[in-house]
């Protein structure tokens, strides 16, 4: 056991470390959440509210040592889309309509969290995800652009955008976009010294520079003011109908957001050997926006940016993040006044920045050198840049649904048999060597029984009864892959029941859990029909069929 001395010398630099990771990401943080305020057209102040509600709230109820919750480029570009196609150019109705689609969004993850939904990892399948992501980075850069040159976009999608944005070259305002790729060079600059806050330190050359040679009157628009006098809380006051829609687009957006925040959750869980809890990062993510909507903040999710520069800055618990809240808090109560002053194209540089890791190929270029997923890829990216940010996403996450049904749907199954002679039983047409029992059909299925395939699996077991080279007395059908059944499940084993015993055949169930255990075990049909219901591996359910033929 650790004397006092060593543990107090060892918790001190982790502190210290701490201390330090929060006043670099400080500097990050607060210019990306005011930028992707631009990018959800909302007021700046709302992605603030979004960083002290995340920084907050998965500082108290969070898991990961590394994850920095806050406002995200994707769930921005969501909200915008989300809001622009219900409000329909009503800009009251607009704030209104993203207020509720925030609160929705929290309501659905602390449900999730609640109904213990956090064994379901990602909802959206990665190659889909990363798609999604190089197709949305590259639209947002686009219209970053757009913006800070002065163009006015009329189109959502890229394809008929870009056009839009070349035609009018000559009416580009190159002092805007002069200063935009100054700031990003700066940008690139700061980034190669790891602990350095360099977008604050960009933020306060650009405002420098903008008081200095009056870039207002070329053309080069300031944020303005951020007003963060906090209203009550109460909810935005809707007709029941557009509810129903946010609830609809809640449902996404919080897909999109748990597969961001998981996956940046577990990569660095997985790189330091941490342990998350899954469920409790859907209620610390259900807290957080169900706290920012009744604020009028934005969404908020572990963006992978964020919790990688936490990491790289040296964070080694939660407190990091607690310490960047209060830096942003002291930034807030002493220079608000001066952030009104940035320029917009130093903003539209740090998303640029922010996001150009999301255009790697690298990602992407695994999937077709593995052959697998390549079309997937394809049509995530082409979706979001056809269609737009909000169908783009509800496209991906169609694609993802019935990628994992026509998975599951297509699950075969699998004739078994004893290998070496041991206690172990595998797939006789994957292993040549293993030997069926005689007198003994095993069958397993390779996925769990649900309704888009059991009658289908069961019907390929009936098959194999019926077309059995060798006469077989006994059928072992193995649920391991079944933790629970669906109600067509348990009518298609319940007639599975009866064809089997008309066959003449002894019908047993082995590996069945508990829970698919109780509900089988009040079927009338079990016992009507002599089927066994046992828990056993299958080496126990052969040993007690041959004992039952003998």
């Amino acid at each position: 056991m650790p004397s006092a001395s060593t543990t107090h010398s060892t918790e001190r630099p982790s502190r210290w470390q701490d201390l330090l990771a929060g006043l670099s990401i400080a500097g990050l943080l607060l210019p990306e959440a005011v930028a992707y305020s631009s990018i959800a057209a909302v007021a700046p102040q709302a992605g603030v509210i979004a960083l002290f509600a995340g920084l907050l709230c998965y500082g108290l109820l969070g898991t990961s040592r590394f994850a920095i919750v806050s406002a995200t480029s994707s769930s921005a570009a969501v909200l915008a889309a989300a809001t622009a196609t219900l409000a329909n150019g009503d800009s009251e109705l607009r704030s209104t309509l993203a207020i509720g689609l925030v609160l929705m969004t929290g309501l659905f993850f602390l449900l999730a969290g609640l109904f213990k939904l956090g064994s379901v990892t990602s909802f959206i399948a990665k190659p889909v995800l990363r798609g999604f992501a190089f197709g949305l980075a590259l639209t947002i850069i686009l219209k970053q652009i757009a913006s800070v040159v002065g163009v006015h976009l009329t189109d959502t999608s890229l394809v008929r955008f870009l056009p839009q944005l070349l035609e009018q070259l000559p009416q580009w305002n190159w002092v805007a976009a002069a200063v935009g790729a100054a700031a990003l060079a700066l940008l690139w600059l700061f980034g190669r010294f790891r602990r350095l806050p360099g977008g604050m330190l960009v933020v306060v050359i650009g405002i420098a520079a903008g008081q200095w040679l009056n870039l207002p009157a070329y053309g080069v628009k300031l944020i303005g003011m951020i007003d963060l006098s906090l209203e009550v809380p109460r909810l935005p006051v809707l007709p029941f109908s557009d509810w129903l829609r946010l609830g609809e687009l809640a449902f996404a957006m919080v897909m999109i957001l748990y597969a961001e925040s998981y996956g940046s959750i577990s990569s660095y869980a997985l790189k330091h050997g941490d342990r998350v809890k899954s469920n409790r990062d859907l209620l610390a993510l259900g807290a957080s926006n169900l706290l920012s909507g009744l604020f009028h903040g934005m969404p908020a999710g572990a963006g992978y940016s964020a919790t990688s520069a936490n990491e790289a800055a040296g964070a080694t618990s939660r407190l990091a993040g607690i310490v960047a809240a209060l830096v942003v808090l002291i930034i807030v109560l002493t220079v608000l006044p001066y952030i009104a002053l940035t320029p917009e194209p130093v903003l539209a540089a740090i998303v640029i920045h922010a996001l150009g890791r999301g255009l790697s190929l690298q990602p992407l270029g695994r999937y077709f050198i593995w052959r697998r997923d390549r079309l997937l890829v394809i049509c995530a990216v082409g979706a979001v840049l056809m269609l737009g940010v909000l169908d783009g996403l509800l496209v991906a996450v169609a694609i993802s649904v019935l990628l994992m049904l026509k998975q599951m749907s297509a699950a075969d199954i699998q004739i078994l048999g004893r290998i070496d002679g041991g206690h172990d039983f595998v797939d006789l047409q994957r292993h040549p060597t293993a030997q069926a029992v005689p007198g003994v059909l095993i069958v397993r299925p390779g996925e769990a029984l649900f309704f888009a395939n059991v009658e289908r699996i069961l019907g390929g077991a009936m098959r194999l009864i019926r077309h059995s080279q060798t006469p077989i007395h006994t059928v072992i059908l193995s649920l391991e892959e079944s933790p629970d059944l669906d109600g067509t499940s348990i009518e298609a084993l319940q007639e599975f029941f009866v064809r089997v015993h008309q066959e003449g055949k002894r019908l047993m169930l082995a590996r069945l859990k508990d829970q698919a255990q109780s509900v089988l075990a009040a079927l009338p049909e079990v016992e009507a029909n002599g089927a066994v219901l046992s828990g056993l591996s299958v080496d126990g359910a052969v040993q007690q069929a041959l004992k039952r033929n003998t």
